[in-house]
């Protein structure tokens, strides 16, 4: 039985198209660090209503990033995570580049999402990530060791709203229900920290709200399934984190 959730997972992916790998400065293995390993395996197997998952590497343009965010951290980023620049000298994209790219690679995804987003059995949103182990160079938590899973909501560490201007994503009440679904699954948790959720979860839960529908982002510590060295999880490792990703989520959807 499918359950009542849409899924995006919008950093799966490690193609480039050729013309913008030939500009790039940085080796295949420092481009497949972009991408959040174990997303495809975990979240595109569990029984969702609709799974989206994108097709071209964040490094191209990042669909978790605001289509007019045009700053060296924005849609398409001019370093990466660990402080590396993304693009040859002289060959980084302008800001004409960067808005054909959005049209061509960012656009689609996000009218495919806000399409199924109207399946009438989804009752939330849920964006799937993952995350290293340990922050890296330009992580806000750099060089501190993560839990094994990260909610957000666009709240504060207790999923409780910042400030007036910060609208929550899902409310206090139904993500410390996610954290006590994933805690009795034998995982650490932690709310928003580092992060505390993308464009993704913001831009789609004002779409949600009127309908008392909700988004949710959830990142899963790669340590979970994978050495620091490692270029893809381990299958047997995957295989436990799957399970468990799922019936934390068949908890969840339960008590709802």
């Amino acid at each position: 039985m499918a359950l009542p959730f849409i899924i995006s997972v919008p950093h799966c992916a490690g193609q480039v198209p050729e013309d913008i790998r030939s500009t790039m400065a940085l080796s295949e293995n420092e481009i497949l660090a972009s991408v959040d390993f174990g997303t495809s395996e975990i979240f595109g197997r569990i029984p969702a209503q609709e799974t989206l998952m994108a097709q071209w590497n964040r490094l191209v343009v990042d669909p978790n990033r605001a289509p007019d965010r045009l700053d060296p951290k924005g849609v398409t980023a001019l370093t990466d995570y660990h402080g590396r620049p993304v693009f040859r000298s002289a060959l980084e994209p302008d800001r004409r580049t960067i808005i054909e790219r959005v049209s061509r690679y960012h656009r689609p995804y996000h009218a495919t999402l806000e399409k199924i987003l109207g399946n009438p059995k989804a009752i939330a949103l849920i964006d799937g990530h993952s995350l290293n182990g340990t922050g890296p160079a330009d992580a806000p938590d750099r060089g501190q060791k993560r839990k094994d899973v990260i909610l957000s909501n666009n709240g504060d560490t207790d999923g409780k709203q910042r400030s007036s201007s910060d609208p929550l994503n899902c409310s206090p009440e139904q993500l410390r229900l996610f954290k006590s679904a994933f805690e009795n699954q034998g995982l650490s948790v932690a709310l928003n920290f580092p992060y505390k959720g993308g464009y993704i979860v913001r831009h789609y839960s004002d779409l949600l709200r009127p309908s008392n529908r909700f988004a949710i982002q959830i990142e899963l510590n790669q340590d979970l399934y994978m050495a620091p060295s490692d270029l893809f999880p381990e299958d047997r490792r995957i295989q436990q984190v799957y399970r468990q990703v799922l019936k934390a989520l068949q908890e969840a959807a339960a008590a709802l």
